[in-house]
């Protein structure tokens, strides 16, 4: 079986969010269990460093609207798998991967290059697997130019939705950049939207957790794309995302004061708690919770329900409170007034430090995770692997990763809430950090729960090839 996962961002070659850690762990576990799987991705600015490392593969001229862009191919091995790169200066040599004013010409060029680089792959592809709007169109200019040639006949393709929320919506008039016959599986709401031409136009979709494809089939969570999603249920599936256990592992993780296991860990996550709070400044005892938030300041988050409680759980608790994360600006001057407010309490670090997550990972007691909405997450697998509790809204990929605390049956891994609701969060935070300091004996037995979870690339690999073998009998 021979898969080309289409990504607009793949670590460690560029990153953004999960998508990018997705690119890298699932054709590394398909590879691993013998089939083939490449990954096509720009040639972001950063990558020019490297360049002298590449292998130039080839190049093809791309018409867009009236002008022809050239699209240079270079290639590398990387952890067993082959990463190629579209390079076009004008496209993509920039200081961000989104958010530019043409990106459905830049995206569109993307999915035009996904395509032509087929016959210089000399690899026949079974499977195309794309990944959000950024490689939205690759479907549909399949289906409408492409099968023609025998070499592309028999090719099918999978759409994994990681976002909903973010569709890739221009214009109207943006379909001229394709030279061909308008079509209305690309029209939404009269725009140009390329994940509901995915969605249209793909053999089989998924998203990143059973729960979430159940979610976006309603108004809350569908953005307007409920009613396509729906018309496609006989061909919509949803899986978990996993880790790499190889980095997210507290046996071997160099980036950690003291390595620990979960039949030994008690005393190593105090060693790691002292020396991070060492290096923060923070109060230095050991015996009250530390509680963690590592993500992206957005509304989607939560962070709305942590500025309307954190205060109060501050002022009503002896917890110590640790913030990486950035976005938007409202939401970082929250957390450095947070910090200047509370500083033997607070510690507030804007931008991403991975060195600092992983030593919070290992040293945190609870990780929050209030989120409006989660397709998957990553960062609660991540938690759980080091021995720390998270926290979440029961929605999405949280309410299918985390069994609350059971204080009778002494069951679950976690703490939840279900309602988007701040005196919730509140409530189930204060109770989370008094059980931590009144009751270490139900603690301990939660943090082996957690660290004995699977959530490994080769349950994400297994799942994934079942459906791809779907996806090429139907």
């Amino acid at each position: 079986m021979n898969i080309l996962f289409c990504a607009s961002e793949a670590y460690p070659f560029s990153k953004s969010g999960g998508l990018a850690d997705m690119a890298s762990a699932l054709p590394k576990i398909i590879n691993q269990k013998g089939e083939k799987a490449i990954v096509i991705t720009p040639f972001y600015d950063a990558l020019y460093d490297k360049k002298s490392s590449f292998k130039w593969i080839g190049s093809k001229d791309i018409l867009i609207q009236d002008v022809v862009y050239e699209a240079n191919f270079y290639e590398t091995f990387y952890d067993g798998v082959t990463y190629v790169f579209v390079e076009n200066e004008t496209f993509f040599k920039r200081a961000n991967y989104y958010g530019y004013y043409d990106d459905d010409k830049r995206f569109l060029f993307f999915s035009y290059a996904i395509l032509e680089y087929i016959p210089i792959s000399k690899v026949k592809f079974d499977l195309l697997h794309i990944n959000d709007w950024q490689t939205g169109l690759v479907p549909f200019l399949l289906d409408d130019i492409y099968r023609v040639n025998p070499l592309y006949k028999d090719i099918k393709t999978l759409l994994t939705i990681h976002n909903l929320e973010y569709q890739g919506s221009f214009p109207k008039d943006a379909h001229k950049l394709i030279n061909r016959p308008f079509n209305y599986a690309y029209i939404h709401f009269d725009r140009m939207n390329y994940l509901k031409a995915a969605i249209m136009r793909a053999n089989h979709i998924n998203t990143v957790s059973p729960t979430y494809r159940e979610e976006v089939q309603y108004e809350y969570y569908g953005f307007t794309l409920d009613g396509a999603l729906k018309s496609r249920l006989n061909q919509f599936s949803g899986i978990l995302n996993g880790i790499d256990y190889e980095i997210y592992n507290p046996e071997t993780d160099s980036l950690i004061e003291q390595t620990f296991n979960y039949k030994h860990f008690s005393s190593a996550k105090k060693k790691n708690k002292l020396a991070l709070l060492k290096k923060l400044n923070l109060d230095m005892s050991t015996d009250t919770a530390l509680v963690a938030y590592i993500g992206r300041l957005a509304k989607q988050k939560g962070i709305d329900l942590m500025m309307a409680t954190l205060e109060e759980a501050i002022a009503e608790s002896t917890a110590k409170f640790v913030f990486i994360g950035s976005g938007d600006p409202l939401y970082e001057d929250f957390f450095r007034k947070l910090q200047e407010k509370y500083r033997t309490r607070v510690y507030s670090f804007i931008g991403f430090n991975n060195t600092l997550a992983h030593q919070l990972y290992a040293s945190a007691d609870i990780l929050m995770m209030p989120s409006q909405f989660e397709p998957c997450g990553l960062g609660q697998l991540m938690a759980m692997r080091y021995g720390c509790l998270p926290l979440v809204r029961e929605t999405g990929g949280l309410k299918d990763t985390v069994i609350p605390y059971n204080k009778y049956t002494k069951d679950g891994h976690g703490f939840s809430f279900s309602n988007y609701n701040a005196h919730e969060l509140k409530q189930v935070l204060l109770d989370a950090i008094l059980l931590y300091a009144n009751n270490q004996d139900d603690w301990k037995i939660l943090v082996r729960n957690a660290m004995r979870q699977d959530h490994s690339l080769e349950q994400m690999g297994k799942e994934y090839l079942e459906l791809y073998e779907r996806i090429l009998k139907s």
